[in-house]
């Protein structure tokens, strides 16, 4: 019988080639704890997020290739995930134990923002991934309720503040802090010094992705945050029409005046389908997030389409990726969660890419 070498089972998993990073598996040293027992083979692949849509195919592909082998008689793949770190810039804070940053962010409110940011958190959580969720949109503080947490406690331990959990989700938000129908009125340098505290003073804990609801506009908390942490990249969400385009498109030079990757745009409220008829409506346009997305050289994350699931969901405390997990909108949501961290992986990468070109 042919001996296994570890030599020709990495050869054999050179043929696996990551769709985004555009390097096999193997050179991406992807491939860990590499075991020969005789004819049978181990080995873990270790992806760069646990929301990766190809994992199955590639655990597949590994098994059959390996499987392949002269004087191989079993193969056991683990698929595992290691978020990698987000470039850091020196200058800036880095929130202990946080991995990446993402601000979810839109021109003008009532689109949709701090619906997406809730179910993409809950997705990522569900998919495996450990997400905190920091609710930034100080005047508009939605995601408490939206996740089912508006009467919560918060509580201290020493000088920290232990963030709130729901979903799978660490949250925190002034809406917990300050709740009920007290209107809330800051200044500019209070809402830094929230941001700050926010960020400093939480219990975050370990977290592959640190989700960050923003306030819609270009104002001070979008400033506050690019300018405290690196924050690894902004996902725009906007609506089909024109009006919204328009201030989605000021967003996006904002975040690249200060230097924060757009990691993509979501077009929610995309186009409704009668459950009746099964007629598809484009109440508010079509295509606009699409082409805004080529115009500016970015990926297009998704379309979400309106439901009665979304806002019911919603006001429940059920994001709609939890309550109505069949439902188009919710699939359409899990898309954009993983896209997201497709993004997030291919902007931490960057460095190390550039690095293996190099050597190779």
């Amino acid at each position: 019988m042919a001996q296994v070498t570890e030599q020709s089972v990495l050869e054999a998993l050179r043929k696996i080639v990551d769709p985004d990073l555009h390097k096999d598996i193997v050179a991406l040293g992807f491939v860990k704890d590499l075991q020969i027992d005789g004819g049978a083979v181990s080995f873990r692949i270790v992806l760069t997020t646990p929301a990766c849509p190809v994992k199955e195919q590639m655990q597949t592909q590994a098994q059959e290739l390996v499987g392949a082998l002269p004087g191989v008689s079993s193969v056991n793949v683990k698929m595992d995930a290691e978020v990698p770190k987000g470039r850091g810039i020196t200058e800036k804070v880095v929130v202990p134990g946080v991995r990446n940053i993402v601000a979810v962010s839109s021109g003008k409110g009532g689109v949709g923002k701090s619906t997406v940011a809730v179910n993409m958190a809950v997705a990522l959580a569900r998919d495996g991934a450990r997400v905190g969720l920091m609710d930034a949109d100080l005047y508009g503080p939605n995601a408490p309720l939206m996740l089912g947490a508006a009467d919560a406690q918060p509580i201290v331990s020493g000088n920290k503040l232990v963030p709130n959990e729901a979903h799978g989700v660490k949250l925190i938000s002034i809406g917990i802090l300050k709740p009920g129908d007290e209107p809330m009125i800051f200044r500019g340098p209070i809402l830094h010094s929230l941001v700050r505290q926010f960020l400093g003073d939480v219990l975050w804990g370990e977290l592959d992705y640190l989700i960050v609801d923003m306030p819609p506009g270009t104002g001070d908390v979008q400033l506050s945050l690019a300018q405290l942490v690196p924050v690894q990249g902004a996902v725009l969400v906007t609506t089909p029409q024109e009006v919204a385009l328009a201030d989605v498109r000021r967003a996006l030079r904002m975040f690249e005046t200060v230097h924060v990757p757009i990691l993509g745009i979501v077009e929610n409220m995309s186009y409704f389908v009668a459950p009746d008829t099964g007629r598809r409506y484009n109440i508010f346009g079509e295509g606009g997030g699409q082409k805004l997305a080529d115009e500016y050289h970015v990926p297009f994350l998704g379309a979400i389409p309106i439901g009665l699931e979304v806002r019911e969901g919603g006001d429940r405390g059920v994001p709609v990726v939890v309550g109505q997990p069949d439902s188009p909108q919710a699939e359409a949501l899990r898309h954009v969660a993983e896209e997201v961290a497709r993004q997030v992986s291919i902007e931490a990468m960057k460095p190390e890419l550039v690095v293996l070109g190099k050597a190779r």
